[in-house]
């Protein structure tokens, strides 16, 4: 049958028409690009080329001629590819359909035949015709395109396409150099340079460490820093220090100008001329430029006022947030303790923290010509912990072996930052605390020995003291070692002739003066502070583990030597001979022990602050140390007044501390009952895993109803506690004392703790009582300045309740029920046994992450900061 073909000319009304109108006119563009990318590629890889060869910095150095002769041979170039466009045509729909086709593998033209007419025939033949297009129809379905097959390799059989490619990218990764070329060389015409220098300049201001910031880069993407919004400036800590380092060759002017001043600061290289050069005009600046010669310059300038910093041509303003001088002063005036220590109390602070405070003593009278054997007596104050920025606290050191002892001296405090910048308090004047010499003959001695230790050319004057005493032995110097002693101290005298040997001698006569007073007390106190200094120092400076338990087995060991002294020299003097019990109080180790037992598990866990802050109370606590006296008429009956007001207020905080613990376990209780939804408690006299075994269920036991009561029934405890604060504050009045804002408002938190149980609210009255028992210790530690302040004045032991007296510590504090420590105390937080347990655990892990070695960089860096190695 022939056939005719004829197309639609209202296709529009079949979908199946519409639908490959649609597919038709995307095989015609996949056909038009497919022609066209053969032809566009060799235009891209010019383009491509072009790029290259700027980004390489052709234009930037080829002379003129040569740049237009460049531009002209691309642009040539560019219009004969561009002529080659001029060929292409639309492809027709044939194509179209028979790219289908065979992209979709339809046989017999199926896409085709639904276009086609019979050219002639019956009904039948129309029947058989449209039978046909509906069998092709079906085997169309959905047609597939694809992309664009433009057959690249058959016009590029070597594959030289991948050069431009290839070059472009280098070019455009060393377009960032310093020799690389920009689009806009393209355009700008200048003669080459014969030598462009080849310069990195590198800027950055490192803070100063103690301030814990981070560098500010000046150049390079990192550049950052605090700005200032207002002044365009960057902000800077103080003392920061500002590096430039050149890499290569060239000429640059390096310059700091302080804001105000005239004359700009030129800054040199570090191995060519010393920094701080001034430069007042542009011919004296080329002073500072960087000689032209391979590798790297590194310029160092200590920023310490606002200025410009000027590297070349580019600038850049700072702004200096000050470092403040540290401030230090008296808190109280400094005291004598028992032992004859000076102690010192101190505030202080500084904006980045404090790294030292010492006291400075120097004598207020001395002679013109004096030549003293000895420096002056070195007093550090103990810093509550490492770069503080607040510190308050109390020191105190015994410096009655210095020759001062005993003179009239000034007192001023001093306080370093990291910075090395020193505040100062104002002076004050006083006696240099001296050791109190019963014995007449060791007085003596130890006066010989003051006499030319403050000025060596009064040894002779010395030596006359020395055979003054031995004039009438037989009636002044009964002991016949003590004669001999001071007999062998004048040789040493006469045939002393240089400082070291004087030094030796004076040291040789206060042995003998306290061998004298007190036989080998005396010695034994001296080993006991060595041992407690050697200590002290170990703790500041980290020492190992190994060599801090040595120097505590020291300190225990000169620590019961000591303790053994004492209470032969107690025994021999007759001392509290009517109050043995009380004496084997005083003298006792248990506290001491338990004491340097915790200094020495804080050391090893890591809390080195905390160990010195624990060691600096026990030096307070044995320059404290004093054996009782007993105590006569009123004035001891007032102190044992005194003592039994502070017995019954360290009975209320005990009994608070208790109360508060029982309402806290029965609020938690009450709060897991709720959560829970109140289950039945077991049965009656059966012992369950929460009952306490005395017939009185536990809080595992009790119903929330129960649990609410409980806390209601606490009311009536908490208001006689309330109660026995009255009668200890009136107690306080009757004997001349303020009881003080702490004993007031602990009152009104018992108020507030009673009316909270009353409701039944166990979280509110825990608050209270807990403020209510810190309050507490706040006044009694009020009441304890108090009764020290008028004990001031009176002989030993007056005063104060003394240590060994009705179950108090060598400081005269109240114990705590189980007499392991007092009860209340100073600033001075001592870590419980799970609190140490805890902190060693921390440290073993910290340990045991960093020995894997699979831990981060920066994970790495933080564990070993806070083990102290970086």
């Amino acid at each position: 049958m022939a056939i005719e073909k004829q197309r639609k000319a209202g296709a529009g009304g079949n979908p199946l028409a519409r639908r490959l109108a649609g597919k038709r006119l995307a095989a015609q563009t996949v056909l038009y690009l497919e022609a066209l990318a053969p032809r566009l590629l060799p235009i891209l890889l010019l383009v491509a080329g072009f790029l290259a060869l700027t980004w390489f910095g052709f234009f930037r150095y080829v002379p003129a001629w040569l740049h237009i002769t460049t531009l002209v041979a691309f642009t040539l170039g560019l219009i004969a590819l561009l002529l080659r466009l001029r060929g292409l045509a639309w492809p027709s729909t044939d194509n179209a359909y028979r790219m289908l086709e065979t992209r979709n593998a339809l046989v017999h033209q199926a896409i085709r035949v639904q276009d086609d007419r019979p050219a002639g025939g019956d009904a039948f033949a129309e029947a058989l015709w449209r039978e046909h297009q509906a069998r092709m129809a079906r085997l169309v379905g959905s047609l597939h395109i694809g992309a664009p097959e433009p057959d690249i390799a058959r016009h590029d059989r070597h594959a030289l396409r991948a050069i431009p490619i290839l070059l472009v990218v280098i070019a455009f990764a060393f377009s960032y150099s310093n020799r690389g070329g920009l689009l806009t060389d393209v355009v700008s015409f200048r003669a080459p340079a014969e030598s462009a220098p080849d310069v990195r300049i590198d800027a950055w201001v490192t803070p100063p460490a103690h301030t814990s910031r981070a560098p500010v880069f000046l150049t390079g993407k990192g550049q950052g820093g605090e700005a200032d919004p207002v002044k365009g400036e960057i902000r800077i800590p103080q003392f920061s220090e500002l590096t430039v380092r050149v890499t290569g060759s060239g000429d640059e002017a390096i310059s700091y100008q302080v804001t105000g001043e005239k004359d700009a600061t030129a800054i040199l290289p570090d191995e060519d001329k010393p920094k701080g050069e001034k430069v007042g005009d542009t011919k004296d600046a080329s002073k500072a430029q960087v000689a032209a010669v391979a590798g790297a310059k590194t310029m160092h300038y200590k920023i310490l006022k606002d200025g410009t910093l000027k590297v070349g041509d580019r600038t850049w303003t700072f702004g200096v947030i000050p470092d403040r001088v540290p401030e230090i002063a008296f808190d109280g005036i400094p005291k004598k303790t028992v032992a004859a220590a000076l102690e010192i109390s101190f505030i202080a602070k500084d904006d980045y923290g404090l790294q030292e405070a010492r006291a400075e003593i120097v004598p207020v009278e001395e002679a013109k010509d004096a030549r003293p054997l000895y420096p002056l007596p070195e007093y550090r104050l103990d810093l509550p912990r490492r770069s503080a920025r607040e510190a308050k606290g109390t020191t105190s050191r015994n410096l009655s072996e210095h020759p001062l002892s005993g003179k009239r001296v000034e007192i001023t405090l001093v306080a370093k930052d990291a910075a090395g910048q020193e505040g100062r308090s104002q002076p004050v004047e006083m006696i240099l605390p001296a050791k109190t010499f019963f014995e007449p003959l060791a007085a003596a001695v130890a006066e010989q020995r003051q006499v030319f230790a403050l000025d060596a050319n009064l040894l002779p004057f010395a030596i006359a003291l020395n055979e003054a005493l031995t004039i009438r032995p037989e009636e002044t110097i009964p002991n016949l070692t003590h004669y001999l002693l001071l007999q062998s101290a004048n040789a040493r005298m006469k045939l002393s002739r240089t400082d070291d040997q004087m030094r030796e001698t004076a040291d040789y006569l206060w042995e003998i003066a306290l061998g004298i007073e007190d036989g080998n007390l005396s010695l034994a106190d001296r080993r006991l502070r060595e041992a407690q200094k050697a200590l002290s120092e170990a703790l500041e400076r980290n020492a190992s583990d190994e060599e801090i338990a040595g120097l505590m087995k020291e300190l225990r060991e000169a620590m019961q030597a000591y303790m053994q002294e004492l209470a032969k020299q107690a025994a021999k003097n007759g001392q509290m001979r009517e109050n043995a019990q009380q004496q084997g109080q005083v003298l006792r180790q248990q506290d001491l022990q338990r004491m340097m037992d915790q200094i020495e598990n804080l050391a090893r866990s890591g809390a080195k602050d905390q160990a010195q802050q624990m060691l600096s109370e026990l030096q307070r606590m044995m320059n404290n140390l004093q054996a009782g006296r007993p105590q006569q008429g009123q004035q001891g009956q007032q102190n044992d007044a005194m003592r039994q007001q502070m017995d019954k207020l360290g009975q209320l905080m005990q009994q608070q501390q208790k109360l508060m613990e029982e309402t806290f376990k029965l609020d938690q209780a009450l709060r897991d009952r709720q959560q829970r939804g109140d289950p039945q408690p077991g049965e009656e006299g059966e012992q369950q895993p929460g009952d306490n075994g005395a017939g009185q269920p536990s809080t595992d036991q009790m119903t929330a109803e129960q649990l609410q009561q409980a806390l209601k029934n606490l009311k009536a405890q908490q208001d006689g506690l309330g109660k026995q604060l009255g009668e200890v504050q009136k107690g306080l009045k009757d004997m001349g004392l303020d009881p003080g804002e702490g004993f007031g408002k602990a009152g009104r938190e018992m108020k507030g703790a009673s009316e909270a149980l009353g409701d039944g609210q166990g979280e509110p009255a825990v608050g209270s009582q807990g403020r209510a028992l810190e309050a507490l210790r706040q006044g009694a530690q009020s009441m304890m300045s108090q009764m020290q302040a008028m004990g001031e004045g009176q002989g030993p032991g007056e005063g104060m309740p003394q240590a060994g007296r009705n179950g108090r510590d060598p400081l005269g504090r109240e114990r705590n029920v189980n007499g392991q420590g007092p009860d209340f105390g100073g600033p001075t937080k001592i870590p419980e046994e799970i609190d140490i347990q805890r902190a060693r655990e921390i440290l073993d892990e910290i340990r045991r992450r960093l020995g894997t070695g699979t831990s981060p960089g920066f994970e790495r860096d933080y564990l070993e900061r806070l083990l102290g190695i970086r």
